[in-house]
């Protein structure tokens, strides 16, 4: 079922994105790319991910279903073809959450309301974030945009909040939306995957207010750590 908008003002509202946030998106991608050179060779496998490159650069997200329909040109007699539609659609994603994940999730959810804010098409996101069982861990409480640091008035409509965390892998996103909500905001960044590992040894400006290994690490986090950059929220009585 979908969720609804929130009326009610909370104290705090936590944000978690998805790939290489609370699953392991490199993976999947890995596994996909063995699973096109298997069934394609190696060469069609590469003209995939440059056609992949060449939407994410138009689109400004990973849209896997439209590469596909791009990549069947010339493919439409190999019966491998219509394979990867179920090869996606039917991905185990359950199988690829970080160890502790959905610990974390409960974890957070008990401290205050939290949601998924992620960025991705219409499509396989949403059937991404089902198959991975964390539709269900946040009772259906996910915003999927285009590019979600520019909808930080939508969501704050949707979840209006006195303070907000965002827990992310791309500490330059993180930044960026630091910039817009100022010390409403407080930035988690979880050094997994490929992006965290490109943005080592680089200048963040704003630097996240928490840096940790792992999503399973914010379980031992408690409310207060959450809020050191927001000296006037009120934080409930223990």
């Amino acid at each position: 079922m979908l969720s609804t908008p929130t009326s009610a003002t909370a104290s705090i509202v936590f944000l978690l994105d998805v790939d290489n946030t609370l699953l392991d998106n490199d993976r999947f991608t890995a596994d996909l790319g063995d699973t096109l050179e298997q069934a394609f060779g190696a060469a069609e496998r590469e003209r995939y991910w440059t056609i992949y490159a060449r939407l994410r650069d138009e689109l400004g997200y990973a849209d896997y279903l439209g590469t596909l329909q791009q990549f069947r040109k010339g493919l439409d007699n190999d019966p491998s073809l219509l394979q990867m539609s179920k090869y996606l659609l039917e991905y185990p994603f359950a199988d690829r959450l970080y160890p502790q994940a959905l610990d974390t999730i409960a974890h957070l959810r008990s401290l205050g309301p939290t949601a998924i804010l992620s960025d991705g098409d219409v499509v396989f996101q949403p059937r991404k974030i089902q198959h991975a069982g964390l539709w269900d861990a946040l009772r259906g409480e996910v915003l999927i945009y285009l590019h979600k640091q520019q909808m930080l008035v939508a969501m704050q409509q949707r979840y209006p909040a006195a303070h907000y965390v965002m827990v992310d892998d791309k500490p330059h996103l993180l930044a960026e939306m630091k910039q817009r909500l100022g010390h409403k905001l407080s930035t988690v960044f979880v050094r997994q995957g490929h992006y965290a590992a490109a943005a080592a040894g680089e200048t963040i400006d704003p630097a996240p207010d928490i840096t940790t290994a792992c999503i399973g690490d914010l379980r031992e986090r408690k409310l207060a750590d959450f809020v050191r950059a927001a000296p006037t929220i009120n934080l409930p009585a223990d």
